[in-house]
């Protein structure tokens, strides 16, 4: 989510501060961080053409079920983050280069060794329904997401706020340890500020943002128009926005190539390649931080058994499925989660390679009984079944008897994720390390799929918080890699490029590296040439 002002503008290279700025400047000095608005974020390519307004945005997603929940705290799927994306704004956002910039919060700065956080709230703000943002609810909206009966996927990143507390226009969050990557925490798309915090009705819709919720059809479709009220007028160009669930990879492109969408998430790199010599559509190939993977519940059985999972890992020809599933539109994992993406990737953890005979001899020393090992699948991301199908293959070369079981794309998520002891995933990744590791791999959190639960990486996630040194930090995280990549039940052969496309009628777009279809906010910075 973003907002913008009216008012005075910042100049693009102070709007935001890197990682490695927010360390040496808000840490080191205290120093305030100017905000910028959206017309630093577009970037100069979409700014060098004057925007128009007006029309109705067609956009064709997938991954949606009927079951898919509205309120933020518990979202996961791809229109639900999008829709979210329209109506609700976050205090923060995290622009392409990996800057901290202010939305709801004109500035933000830390007391020198970082447990402090000061965050000045943008005045004249009005919520959907009329009544105007206050600092008082952007703590009642942190504080339903620290409350366990909320279920909110970003609860253990807010455990780490000791305290939270409004003061006139600003709002003061304390710290248990010094955390430099505060700021970025606060963009996670679960986080937009709802009134009163969305106590009494979380899934109510009503945001700050560009467009207001006029229906939602789970799995079907969402409408939305664009708030007349809103604060920023560098977005929400179009007149309404039409989100419609298209699951079946072929069915969203031939939408696309006949005009009925004008746009379309996760395009299948099989199509994508033909779809560039198309009239009128525009392929767009963004690398990023997200993976294809698969989870096993490390607590069940037979998962239990450390040689088990070697033989998996080392029957994954990950070389393959980066050329036949994602047609070179990605590059090559190593069962970490983490890639050069992030700013603090550790380079020395050695490439585990696909070695047959490896996996026959751990298979072999895990002592299982040779019954099948059931792995749950569905058509999640682009190719995620044939992917399955290309390591059962590879299993059995190694006497390793994985099984495949296919299952309905339309409720996954909220039926077999998290519910199936062994299953495929899809993982946008996030802005840093701590996030990721906190939300994925922390013991007891909410989205910890493979059930990890390792003190010492617990501990070393700890300290990396709180290490402002950023040589020691990166040495921290290289460590908590390695950890993973010994102990975890969680197998990543690829990360995958955003393959997106548009209709050439569309103007403004815009890489963004942090999440598909512009990192969520094409339907709210785009427009109609």
């Amino acid at each position: 989510m973003t907002k913008s002002r009216d008012d005075s503008r910042h100049d693009p290279q102070s709007a935001g501060l890197t990682r490695r700025a927010l360390m040496t400047s808000s840490l080191a000095a205290g120093a305030v961080l100017g905000l910028g608005g959206p017309a630093s974020l577009l970037g100069s390519s979409a700014q060098a053409a004057e925007p128009k307004r007006g029309g109705i945005l067609k956009i064709g997603v997938n991954g949606g079920a009927a079951t898919d929940p509205v309120d933020p705290a518990v979202i996961a799927s791809s229109p639900t983050r999008l829709v979210t994306r329209q109506w609700g704004d976050t205090l923060v956002e995290v622009t392409p280069d990996r800057k901290a910039v202010g939305l709801l919060a004109e500035s933000f700065s830390s007391n020198a060794d970082g447990t402090e956080w000061t965050f000045n709230i943008r005045q004249g703000v009005t919520f959907h329904d009329g009544s105007e943002l206050t600092a008082e609810d952007v703590v009642a909206t942190y504080k339903r997401h620290s409350d366990e009966a909320s279920q909110s996927a970003v609860m253990p990143l807010m455990k780490g706020i000791t305290e939270m507390k409004a003061d006139g226009s600003k709002v003061v969050l304390r710290l248990a340890t010094a955390n430099a990557d505060l700021p970025y925490l606060l963009s996670d798309y679960h986080l937009p500020i709802q009134p009163r915090g969305g106590v009494d009705a979380p899934g109510a819709t009503i945001g700050t943002g560009p467009y207001k919720v006029v229906s939602i059809e789970p799995g079907i479709r969402y409408v939305l128009e664009k708030n007349q009220e809103d604060w920023n007028r560098d977005r929400g160009y179009y007149d309404g926005l039409e989100m419609l669930v298209i699951n079946d990879s072929m069915a969203r492109t031939s939408a696309l190539q006949s005009g009925q969408i004008h746009m379309a998430n996760y395009i299948d790199p099989k199509v994508a390649k033909f779809l560039v010599a198309a009239p009128g559509i525009k392929v767009t190939q963004t690398p990023s931080r997200a993976h294809y993977c698969f989870e096993a519940m490390i607590d069940k059985q037979p998962f239990g058994s450390k040689d088990l999972i070697l033989a998996l890992k080392y029957a994954l020809n990950r070389q393959e499925m980066l050329d036949k599933i994602l047609g070179g539109f990605g590059s090559i994992g190593n069962d970490i989660p983490i890639n050069s993406a992030y700013p603090l990737f550790e380079e020395k953890l050695e490439q585990r390679l696909f070695d047959l005979a490896k996996a026959a001899e751990h298979y072999k020393a895990s002592g299982h009984d040779g019954s099948p090992i059931e792995l749950h699948v569905a058509e999640i991301f682009p190719g995620a079944v044939d992917m399955a199908m290309l390591w059962q293959a590879s299993c059995a070369q190694a006497g390793i008897p994985l099984a495949v079981k296919r299952v309905p794309e339309d409720g996954y998520w909220t039926q077999v994720w998290l519910f199936q002891p062994f299953v495929a995933d899809y993982l946008l990744g996030r802005p840093v390390q701590d996030q990721l590791y906190s939300m994925f791999f922390q013991a007891g959190a909410e989205w910890n799929a493979s059930h990890f639960a390792n003190a010492d990486f617990d501990a070393l996630l700890l300290q990396a918080r709180g290490e402002l040194d950023e040589t020691k930090r990166k040495e921290l995280y290289g460590k908590m890699a390695r950890i993973l990549w010994e102990e975890a039940a969680v197998f990543i052969p690829v990360f995958a490029d955003f393959v997106n496309a548009h209709s050439d009628k569309i103007a403004g777009w815009t890489s963004n590296p942090n999440d598909e279809l512009m990192g969520g906010f094409a339907p709210s910075r785009t427009w109609f040439a």
